[in-house]
């Protein structure tokens, strides 16, 4: 084998990895996960500050 070979297999497997991320993101069984853990950055927090703090 020579690096040019070498090199087509990893190119490849990383193609085929990138592919089964993407599929992994835009399947439709992650798409409720994802629009949840989309919206908590603007959900409040319940967890009371100390009497220290002051906002």
């Amino acid at each position: 084998m020579d690096s040019g070979t070498i090199s087509g297999i990893i190119t490849a497997l990383f193609i085929a990895v990138f592919i089964g991320i993407v599929w992994w993101a835009y399947s439709r069984g992650n798409k409720k996960r994802f629009e949840d853990d989309g919206r908590l950055p603007f959900e409040e927090d319940d967890v009371p500050t100390s009497k220290g703090d002051k906002k």
